[in-house]
């Protein structure tokens, strides 16, 4: 009896393995991590890794009162200039210079080096004297903007305290009639609120989606001052996923503010591959000095430049067992 126990273990071992992987995938050799099929992979926090090829790495990033003072100390500016860097489009949330030129100052920094980037900046907004502007941040050389589509959200019930920025991008890389297209929603929520406005920005996702461009690829991303447990209506959204779920986006490493949503569905070009950058990690600060950049940390997405996350004529790969 013995023997045959023995012969069989190894039986047993491949048969567990094998409906092991039926429902679940191994993710990453840095930083391993095992998910369920069929679910969107979630972020963990570290340093940005080298970008595989024929992707685009999507940003977003609450720079805390974002403004003059902040590019005057050299340290904190280059700092900024090298976080934009790393990624291939970054939503900013809270702008707060007066000065109209302000942001192309900071591109110019940016660019330093070489780089491409260019922006596009919404209006000021708020209800209060301390006015914000959203904008985007993104590389010419990986992505094309569509400033047709630029728009800021239409609020005539007053629901919002800072109507989202919305822009559409195609990735390049990709032949034109295969490449990826997106519009990215610039979120901030006001922490006071949060409730009312999450039950509002529901509609504004779907008001995107169907405003008459034919877009189904929406990715909603920003500062929703909520983790994902508590995104109300929003997160309620048939087919809604997040990329960021119990790690810490600000720098205290306390609470998790900020986000990538989208349709899982349409959105098929996601690459699972998600991450909250570690400022303090990746250059070398102390809390202290990581907080002279912002109370919040960049967080980020990969996509495929490919529509439908594949070149034309690559046989999909068959879905997994659920």
């Amino acid at each position: 009896m013995q023997r045959q126990f023995v012969v069989l273990l190894p039986v047993v071992a491949i048969i567990g393995a094998w409906l092991f992987l039926q429902k679940y995938e191994i993710g990453g050799l840095n930083g391993l991590s095992v998910k369920e099929r069929g679910t969107v992979a979630q972020a963990v926090k570290g340093v940005v890794p080298v970008r595989p090829g024929n992707t685009i790495r999507i940003g977003s990033f609450n720079i805390q009162v974002f403004g003059e003072q902040k590019l005057s100390d050299p340290k904190v500016a280059d700092t900024l200039a090298k976080i934009i860097r790393k990624f291939d489009v970054v939503a900013v949330q809270e702008i707060r210079a007066k000065n109209p030129d302000f942001l192309m100052q900071f591109v110019r920094l940016v660019n330093t080096g070489g780089a491409q980037y260019d922006y596009v900046l919404g209006p000021r907004l708020g209800r209060s004297d301390s006015k914000e502007q959203y904008a985007f941040l993104f590389d010419m050389s990986r992505l094309e903007i569509d400033r047709s589509s630029v728009y800021t959200v239409s609020d005539p019930d007053d629901l919002l305290h800072r109507e989202p920025l919305v822009a559409g991008f195609r990735a390049r890389g990709a032949p034109p009639n295969e490449a990826f297209t997106f519009t990215l929603v610039n979120v901030h929520t006001d922490p006071d609120e949060t409730d009312g406005e999450l039950n509002a920005l529901d509609d504004v996702f779907r008001a995107v989606r169907n405003d008459g461009r034919g877009e189904d690829d929406v990715v909603m991303l920003g500062d929703f001052n909520v983790d994902e447990a508590h995104l109300g209506q929003l997160g309620l959204v048939q087919n809604i996923s997040y990329v960021v779920s119990g790690v810490p986006t600000n720098t205290r490493a306390d609470h998790t503010y900020d986000n990538v949503l989208f349709d899982r569905l349409a959105t098929s070009e996601y690459l699972g591959m998600a991450g909250v950058l570690d400022v303090m990690r990746e250059f070398n600060l102390t809390q202290e000095q990581a907080l002279k950049v912002s109370d919040h940390l960049p967080i980020w997405a990969e996509f495929s430049v490919y529509e439908g996350g594949r070149p034309s004529g690559m046989a999909a790969l068959p879905a997994a067992p659920r």
